[in-house]
């Protein structure tokens, strides 16, 4: 492909099933040429009209690489990257195709941040994705020319540009496992001596509950990341003591080019499992009032906003004035709300559009989510609302219990959250379920969760308030 107008933007779309190098490849030659590459989820297409109308408007090449190598045979793709100290080395690269830091290189899906739910194309540039990238890899302790593993898809920020830019940028090897299968993830890691894992809360879970990992040698295993979804205290304390490695859990957002806020595997398992750490190397970051975008006081919660290296260039064909997620001076509005507290760790305590509103009263599930974790029952927990002709929305949350478990009575499970929580936000509708909807990349779908209990597909186990409750409301 030839480089396009510096004035312009040539798209390049790319579908790879069965190869997945090709699209390695071509992350590392869109970074040279002048066109954007889309990583692209082919299910999505034909239902997005964005999609539809990047791919119509752009010179794009389609490569489509029929079924995926069955898991077991091919399915890990080796790249090895010898003799790069620094993603810098590569300014003569760039010097000699006449690219420039800040040039956009990606245009990246996203659900966007804030209430949205529509799928919206964010463009995203090298200082971001590189810088973005190291610094979540030297938190992690990543080794230089270490091994690094990862299912995460290719379309997705965290396994594309985080994961492989991630590696580059330390000499390392990049291992992918093209699909999601904890039992072939456990033999990776045994035959690769692999010692860096990035993978969502869910697949970590199902690698620790798989009948083959007693008997393979995971002692290569240094790191785990995670992130994307509520990651235990009992996850991290089972890591540590049954695969003998540390946890580093991270926070971000497509539209910031990847991580922004990562623990340290040093960290203690509190800090762990009740912050997403602290703010990432250089970056600019603040607990914002939403309204306003005044500093919030430490420890009082407020919407996260950052600003600086790691934010996008906006939203790909959506004019300035009709981008919420950007305030102004450049801050990018997250949706996502924290408090900070006086080391600079970040807890967060729930997202703009997840808030139950019940009854003029806000509610953030994270709060009732932690506390769930806790019961020796609950395995997965999501606190979602749900519709009720009285209070406009009620407190409703859905459990995975733990295998072999009981499971308990609504009543006793409410008592439990009353003794914990203000008597407002303890669940008033129980559901159990024997696993999540999930995306494509793992994250558990909780507008999923809110459809089925509004169309009466997850039925509540049998549970009544208290009489003297119900007549405080």
């Amino acid at each position: 492909m030839a480089p396009g107008d510096s004035s312009g933007l040539k798209p390049w779309v790319g579908r790879a099933e069965r190869d997945d190098r090709i699209i390695i490849g071509a992350f590392i030659a869109s970074g040279l040429m002048q066109f954007a590459l889309l990583p692209l989820i082919p299910a999505l297409v034909a239902s997005h009209p964005a999609l539809l109308e990047f791919i119509r408007g752009s010179t794009a090449s389609i490569i489509n690489m029929g079924a995926r190598a069955r898991v077991g045979e091919t399915s890990i793709v080796l790249a090895v990257f010898l003799g790069i100290p620094s993603l810098m080395m590569f300014d003569w690269a760039f010097w000699w195709a006449g690219r420039r830091w800040g040039d956009q290189v990606f245009v990246w899906m996203t659900g966007g941040p804030g209430p949205r739910t529509d799928k919206r194309l964010a463009r995203l540039h090298h200082l971001g994705l590189i810088n973005t990238s190291r610094f979540a890899a030297q938190r992690a302790t990543f080794p230089d020319g270490g091994v690094w593993a990862t299912a995460m898809p290719l379309f997705h920020v965290g396994g594309s540009a985080g994961s492989h830019y991630g590696t580059l940028s330390s000499r390392g090897t990049f291992v992918l496992q093209p699909s999601f299968d904890a039992g072939d993830m456990l033999r990776i890691v045994e035959e690769e001596k692999v010692q860096h894992l990035h993978g969502v809360p869910t697949m970590v879970i199902r690698m620790l509950e798989h009948p083959d990992r007693p008997r393979r040698d995971l002692r290569s295993l240094r790191t785990i990341m995670s992130g994307g979804s509520l990651v235990p205290e009992w996850l991290v304390r089972r890591a540590r003591e049954e695969l003998g490695c540390r946890f580093t859990i991270n926070y971000g957002q497509t539209e910031l080019n990847g991580v922004v806020c990562q623990t340290s595997p040093d960290d203690p398992v509190a800090r762990q499992t009740t912050s997403i750490g602290q703010p990432s190397q250089c970056a600019e970051l603040k607990i914002a009032d939403p309204a306003t975008g005044a500093v919030r006081p430490l420890g009082e919660p407020g919407e996260i906003w950052v600003r600086g290296y790691q934010v996008m260039h906006g939203y790909y064909n959506l004019p300035e004035d009709a981008d919420t997620a950007m305030a102004e001076d450049g801050w990018l509005r997250t949706g996502d709300i924290a408090a900070m507290d006086a080391e600079g760790y970040l807890r967060i305590t729930g997202r703009l559009k997840d808030c139950i509103i019940r009854g003029g009263e806000n509610i953030y599930p994270r709060e009732i989510e932690d506390v769930l974790h806790e019961h020796p029952a609950v395995h997965e927990v999501n606190v979602v609302g749900a519709p009720d002709p009285q209070w406009g929305e009620v407190v409703a949350a859905v459990i995975r219990l733990r295998p072999g478990m009981a499971p308990p009575d609504a009543a006793e499970l409410y008592q439990y959250c009353r003794a914990r929580l203000a008597g407002y936000k303890a669940p008033v509708r129980w559901y159990y379920v024997d696993a999540f909807p999930t995306t494509t990349s793992g994250k558990i779908q909780k507008f999923a969760l809110r459809q089925l209990i509004a169309d009466g597909q997850l039925q509540p186990q049998p549970f009544a308030k208290p009489e003297r409750e119900r007549a405080a409301g």
